[in-house]
């Protein structure tokens, strides 16, 4: 009998993972580039507010990472037949990887109660964590940590923008105030946004050939089939994030303004969901063999068919 295609415990795992990744680096995008900047001292307990949010999901994050290494351990163990002590303290991409969890939650932790170097040290560790394969010297592994971490610093940036920072302004500031705090944010946004869509389509271009091997196998093949429905959901996101760039953030600067890019952004949002839904199940496949490899043997049950 043939074995299914996919598992599909697989796609919510992985589903988990990019969420919690992106939620990390979000927090630290949006710390570093949203609110990179204040327009008024009068403002500063709004970017309190708005920081202290942000670390907490970037906290949320991290402890979703955390609980998803503890639940994959135990089988990555048996994979290596080995105990999960003994993993944890021999293996070096595991140590590294708990390590780096560690010091980004202590690093977010000290953020949101506003001590010492918080942000630096959440910062450095979620960049470092996703990056991990480089002090192994990993190389050709760096393509696809860095495609997720670019769309985390991307997609996960605009979440936290939206949640911690653009839905904030009324609870916060004055009316005619949130205009002018929304188009700092926005500004300060869009230059991260623009760079790391760039590296998304670069690594993903990359990542997708070296599954693929040959073009063929686009449209042949399950996990080509895949691939399409998630670059045309792809495409709308672009689309939504041009159309907040070259339209929306110019008109800045009114509370109406604010709201309008707040709803479009939450859009665009919407859509980069159903791209991380394709994308679980996408990772979960099969990649096709290359030319010339041999096909694997059938499942057997045991009757025998």
């Amino acid at each position: 009998m043939q074995a299914p295609l996919v598992d599909w415990s697989d796609p919510p795992r992985e589903l988990l993972g990019f969420v919690a990744q992106f939620l990390a680096a979000g927090a630290i995008g949006f710390r570093f580039f949203a609110l990179r900047r204040r327009q008024a001292e009068s403002d500063r307990p709004f970017y309190e507010v708005a920081g202290r949010r942000a670390g907490m999901i970037g906290f949320l994050g991290i402890i979703m990472s955390i609980l998803l290494m503890l639940a994959q351990l135990p089988s990555l163990a048996a994979r290596r037949h080995m105990s999960v002590g003994t993993l944890v303290t021999t293996d070096t991409s595991t140590m590294l990887q708990a390590g780096f969890l560690v010091l980004a939650l202590a690093g977010f932790g000290l953020a949101i109660a506003r001590l010492g170097p918080g942000w630096p040290i959440a910062a450095a560790s979620v960049v470092a964590g996703s990056l991990r394969a480089a002090f192994l010297g990993k190389w050709v592994s760096l393509v696809n940590p860095v495609h997720v971490l670019a769309a985390g610093l991307w997609i996960g940036t605009l979440f936290v923008l939206v949640t911690a920072g653009l839905t904030s302004l009324a609870g916060h500031e004055p009316r005619d105030r949130r205009g002018a705090i929304a188009s700092d944010m926005v500004n300060g946004f869009s230059p991260l946004a623009l760079t790391m869509g760039g590296v998304v389509v670069l690594f993903g271009v990359i990542t997708a050939w070296r599954h693929l091997h040959v073009l063929s196998n686009l449209w042949s093949t399950p996990y080509g089939y895949t691939l399409i429905g998630k670059l045309c959901v792809v495409a709308a996101v672009f689309a939504l994030g041009t159309w907040n760039w070259r339209r929306q953030r110019p008109a800045l600067g009114s509370e109406a303004a604010a709201s309008a890019i707040r709803r479009s952004a939450t859009a665009e949002l919407t859509v980069a969901a159903i791209v991380l839904l394709i994308t679980s199940v996408l990772v979960s496949l099969p990649a096709p063999r290359p030319p010339g490899a041999p096909r694997p043997a059938p499942t057997i049950t045991a009757s025998g068919r």
